[in-house]
């Protein structure tokens, strides 16, 4: 009995429905029509012999098996983008197409001086990158959209490997007309919840403030206004509050034209790790390496 496999084409187009729940934005973003797309998908239907997708005027709502096969298949395609990754590997390396994704509280800080001289020392390297939110660029590691990850740890991303970087010092940062209310080194106790401005969930460098106070009432009381550090920067130079900056986003000019000045913590736990992260066993694990190498090589010099 001859039996027929969906192509990946077919899985791309299943996948693509998935992420974005609008048969013209998944054709879109497919590069095809929405008849194609459209049609791709009830061949998938018709070769399986199962409905993955209920289709209304207005909703797209996949089927309890449904949901089962796009997660197959993100496995599939992720296993299939890797076989080709493990052939261009083999060739020249840090050459060709690499897809990363950055979080937004590094992206605008290490990238700019960065990249030109990614560019200079690899010339033949094709680097996209995705801005996201750390729980968002894991999810898109994992289901193949990206190859590796620029990160901040301590941050649970799922079944990683990763090279550390460098360590970056996590800074308070106050109103000037304050400054005599707070010594060259703050002890995290002293710090007023209420006055305690933060991101909002999703960004990683939350957790990470809230870890260097290590005060459950903070957690609890802290003010999670800011969708971004320019936000939290305007706010805290407004005179509403306090917050916490990493040492990287202060030396790329962050408070520039602010009246903000910084202070040190008095804590154990007042630095983040910045890491590169790719899936475990990945094929391209040495160029990963070497790309660690070169970044953390530039924040050195």
């Amino acid at each position: 009995m001859q039996t027929y496999l969906p192509t990946l084409k077919q899985l791309q187009y299943l996948v693509a429905l998935a992420e974005h729940e609008h048969f013209g934005k998944a054709a879109e973003a497919c590069y095809v029509t929405q008849s194609t797309l459209s049609a791709g998908i009830r061949e998938l239907e018709s070769l399986l012999g199962i409905m993955l997708v209920e289709r209304t005027r207005r909703v797209v709502r996949f089927t309890a098996l449904g949901d089962r096969i796009v997660a197959q298949a993100h496995r599939v395609l992720r296993e299939a983008e890797e076989l080709a990754e493990l052939a261009a590997a083999a060739g020249t390396p840090l050459a060709g197409e690499l897809r990363m994704s950055v979080i937004p509280t590094i992206a605008p800080f290490l990238l700019p001086a960065l990249l030109p001289q990614l560019r200079k020392e690899r010339p033949e390297l094709k680097l996209f990158l995705r801005e996201e939110t750390s729980g968002s660029a894991c999810d898109s590691l994992h289901h193949g959209l990206v190859d590796c990850v620029l990160l901040a740890l301590p941050y649970a991303c799922g079944d990683v490997d990763h090279a550390e970087l460098f360590e970056d010092t996590l800074l308070l940062a106050i109103p000037g007309d304050d400054v005599s209310h707070y010594p060259a080194r703050v002890v995290p106790g002293s710090i007023d919840p209420a006055r305690l401005l933060l991101l909002e969930d999703g960004h990683c460098l939350k957790d990470h403030a809230l870890a260097a106070c290590n005060r459950p009432d903070l957690r609890a009381g802290a003010r999670m206004l800011g969708t971004s550090l320019h936000t939290l920067v305007q706010m805290v130079d407004n005179g509403l509050g306090v917050t916490m900056l990493p040492q990287m986003a202060v030396a790329a000019g962050l408070l520039n034209q602010t009246n903000i000045v910084t202070r040190g913590l008095d804590t154990d736990h007042d630095s983040r790790t910045i890491a590169l992260v790719w899936r475990r066993n990945s094929p391209r694990e040495k160029e990963f390496r070497m790309l660690a190498d070169i970044l953390k090589a530039h924040w050195r010099s």
